[in-house]
């Protein structure tokens, strides 16, 4: 059934134009991964061919066994800080250790189906660490940037600032510029080109500049990490011993977490824009297998990687198979170009993970759910402030007990004040979480109840179920919100994405909110950007606004004129004056 699945699911009415297309992708997003897997590796405290080594295996792999059609795997600015910190306690050997078992608990995790067990992260949560570990990218390449030397680097934050202002003079001028240089062609270059690759462009532009003009000025990567072998390391199993895994264990469960969730949010987001639908389980699987086999040949953890995966579907990529193709470019290129890797500056590598850490800050959402200042904020804030000044284990720990403790709290808060549903009283009504039931009675009109907290762990529930179920596209939207007794910034964020979604073509009604729902939305601009007006307090209102707004309109399927003259149900057309009564006094 696996099998059947591997080929007819992922290669189904595969051609010849099906595999050109996957060629020109595989061949665009390789040629991007080259530059950001050696700046990943030496941010990692790693030579940079390590990073090379797992775009080609982990990339391979991922691609071939992961969940995801258009999944790219690799290393990633995500993991830099756990993996810097493991190779400044551990050392090199035991990083690939802890990959190694990190890779077995991926594969586990997938076997025994947990990876819908993701979701139940909180936004703020995932915001707060994702825009912490950027800061600390960020402020990492400083040193390179400015070209400054005897800088150390440290595991905590804080040392690693103090290092810079330490050694903050002399600035070499010839790095600045080498940066400078480098910094302008990503901007530039896809404004210009496209479909060339900024960071691309960049490394080649600024090191053939610093290589002409000004040479032996600036650190580069041969005179820091020795020349790059233009071949893949012998398949080696590292050292393992009892003492060794129950020492490695913790920092392997954190790289487990963290490709987990990068890999899935990965593969959401591909979805989002090919609407497609990836297999949780078998992704987590794919990386786990990556991450075992990876450590063998030297390579560093890898997980989906978000902006690679972009590339990928908006350059045409069609299957797995522009993955595969993404690892053998950057395999060729690593056979024959090797050996004039060694001239490129640090400096080059500096602006690339800058502009990487800018792009994954996450700033405009994290922004967004500051704004609210509710309990969801302070989650957000506190994660972050870890993740920074402390490390991600602790934030992903801290953040996700206050998550809970925030929401068992507000949950208990409203349960003293709102009427228990369903009706104990009623002991034939039947009894649902969060229910989304479809109440649709005409063509043009959709009616949905929605039932139930509307938070962090039914939010994604929500969404698929009002997305699936509405196979046309109707005019108007009708919300039965009445019974949602709580909403947080996730179920917002969920909540949100349905209504900007649906008002590209039609128009969206809330009726029946509670007061705490409601003021989530008016602190996120979500009420203000629906409409004052498509509010009502009972369904009957919301309804004859909706008869307002279609009464020039035709009824779709017919030629009836108006909402109460006719409906669509099972093919056939029934007046149903007599059901809006019953919709408009319930």
């Amino acid at each position: 059934m696996q099998h059947k699945w591997f080929f007819t699911g992922r290669y189904s009415g595969y051609s010849l134009p099906s595999f050109q297309k996957d060629l020109l992708s595989g061949l665009v997003v390789g040629v991007i991964a080259i530059p950001l897997g050696m700046a990943f590796a030496i941010a990692s405290g790693v030579k940079p061919e390590y990073g090379i080594y797992t775009t080609i295996i982990a990339g391979i792999l991922i691609s071939l066994f992961g969940g995801s059609k258009y999944q790219i795997g690799g290393p990633t600015g995500a993991f830099i800080p756990i993996l810097f910190g493991i190779v400044m306690t551990y050392g090199y050997e035991n990083l690939l250790i802890a990959g190694f078992l990190a890779g077995i608990i991926l594969f586990l995790m997938g076997i025994f189906k947990l990876g819908s067990l993701i979701k139940f992260i909180p936004k703020p949560v995932t915001i707060g660490f994702t825009s912490g570990i950027a800061v600390i990218i960020f402020v990492d390449q400083i040193a390179n940037f400015l070209g400054l030397t005897g800088v150390e680097k440290h595991e905590t934050f804080l040392s690693n600032i103090r290092e810079i202002i330490i050694h903050i003079h002399p600035i070499n001028f010839y790095s600045v510029l080498t940066a400078g240089i480098c910094l302008i062609s990503i901007l530039l270059t896809p404004k210009l080109f496209q479909k060339v690759p900024g960071p691309l462009i960049g490394l080649l532009f600024s090191t053939m500049i610093a290589s002409l003009f000004y040479p032996n000025q600036v650190a580069t990567i041969g005179s820091t990490f020795g020349e790059i072998p233009n071949a893949l390391p012998h398949f080696k199993v590292p050292e393992m011993t009892f003492e060794r895994v129950q020492k490695l264990i913790g920092p392997a469960f954190v790289i487990a977490l963290l490709g987990g969730i990068e890999s899935l949010l990965s593969a959401v987001v591909a979805d989002g824009m090919t609407n497609s639908k990836h297999n949780s389980n078998r992704e987590l699987v794919g990386q786990g297998i990556a991450n075992i086999i990876t450590p063998l040949f030297g390579g560093i953890p890898a997980t989906g990687a978000i902006a690679r995966t972009a590339t990928n579907i908006k350059n045409g990529a069609v299957s797995p198979l522009s993955g595969i193709i993404h690892g053998i470019i950057v395999l060729i290129v690593l056979v024959i170009l090797a050996p004039y890797a060694s001239s490129i500056p640090l400096a080059s590598m500096a602006p690339i993970l800058m502009v990487v850490a800018w792009n994954m800050s996450e700033r405009h959402v994290f922004f967004h759910m500051l704004k609210t200042k509710t309990e969801d904020s302070f989650v957000l804030v506190v994660t972050f402030l870890l993740t920074v000044f402390v490390n991600l284990t602790v934030a992903v720990e801290v953040g996700l007990l206050l998550a809970v403790v925030l929401f068992t709290k507000r949950m208990g808060d409203i349960m003293v004040t709102t009427k228990a549903l369903p009706n104990p009283n009623n002991k034939h009504e039947k009894i649902e979480s969060h229910m989304v039931t479809d109440a649709r009675d005409c063509p043009q009109i959709s009616i949905y109840n929605v039932e139930g907290p509307l938070f962090f762990g039914a939010a994604q529930t929500f969404e698929h179920s009002i997305m699936n179920t509405i196979n046309y596209k109707p005019k108007v939207l009708l919300l039965r919100m009445g019974k949602v007794p709580f909403m947080d910034i996730t179920g917002e964020y969920y909540l949100s994405s349905v209504i900007k979604d649906f008002s590209k073509h039609g128009v969206v009604l809330i009726s029946g909110i509670k007061p705490q729902p409601k003021s989530v939305l008016v602190k996120t601009g979500l009420f203000d950007y629906i409409g004052e007006g498509h509010f009502s307090d009972h369904t009957g209102n919301a309804i004859d606004f909706a008869l307002e707004h279609l009464n020039k309109d035709k009824c779709l399927g017919c030629k009836h004129f108006a909402f109460r003259e006719c409906t669509v149900l099972s093919g056939e057309h029934e007046h149903i004056e007599e059901k809006v009564q019953l919709v408009k006094t319930s």
